[in-house]
């Protein structure tokens, strides 16, 4: 009965403007700051010059899909390039390249000759080499690749540039660079030279140099560099 009561006086009040219950405080909800972003790493670059490919320490992968199930992955082993690099200009730095089509390397197991009786090349890597609906090395015999433009985007990435003739046909191809570093080239025959590195990738298409495509192997290739390059110095 009391708290019948107690309530009725209550509602009462109210009802006569009598004060009300307090409005609950809300506890302000500290929100905290957004991350900065993290600083680019300090990049120390060589001198300007010419460089010269270190081959012991090179490398050119490339990647197509396969049955759309996997990423099947081949290397050309023979290849050479040369960069006039000016990093306080890089747009006045230049790259070409120069690969052997026939020096294509795809680790293909077991008795290549077994499962295709019917072709006349005894491997798969010297069928990709030499058969016309491949790299047709006898009748192209070079890949090449001239830089047209080099733009830095930061300190460390940027873009190259350049006409890349396969197949006898030319066309433009821009590669996505990473400039890795450089350091005093400690085994140079000259004192003083340094080595710098990159690291590059691509997507080409191969119908686009008017190679055959087949329904099982992807029309677009994944091309990855990693290179060191020896300062040239006379």
């Amino acid at each position: 009965m009391r708290l019948l009561i107690l309530s009725a006086s209550t509602l009462a009040l109210v009802a006569c403007g009598g004060p009300k219950p307090a409005a609950p405080v809300e506890t302000p909800v500290e929100t905290a700051a957004p991350a900065a972003a993290p600083a680019e790493p300090e990049v120390t670059y060589a001198p300007a010059g010419t460089y010269s490919l270190d081959k012991g320490h090179a490398s050119l992968v490339w990647r197509v899909k396969h049955l759309g199930l996997s990423k099947y992955t081949a290397r050309f082993t023979d290849f050479d390039a040369k960069i006039s690099y000016d990093p306080a200009n890089p747009a006045a730095s230049s790259v070409s390249a120069t690969i052997n089509p026939a020096s294509v390397e795809t680790d293909y197991p077991g008795d290549y000759k077994a499962g295709h009786k019917d072709s006349k090349f005894a491997t798969w890597d010297e069928d990709l080499a030499k058969n016309a609906n491949w790299f047709n090395a006898a009748v192209h015999p070079a890949i090449t690749f001239q830089s047209t433009n080099v733009t830095k985007l930061t300190g460390s990435s940027g873009t190259i540039t350049g006409d890349l003739t396969f197949l006898g046909v030319t066309k433009p191809v821009t590669l996505d660079v990473t400039y890795n570093g450089s350091l005093e080239n400690q085994w140079a025959a000259v004192p003083g030279s340094y080595k710098v590195g990159f690291s590059a990738k691509t997507v080409l298409k191969r119908s686009d140099f008017g190679m055959s495509v087949v329904p099982y192997l992807g029309d677009e290739v994944e091309v990855i560099i990693e290179a060191e390059f020896d300062e040239v110095k006379s």
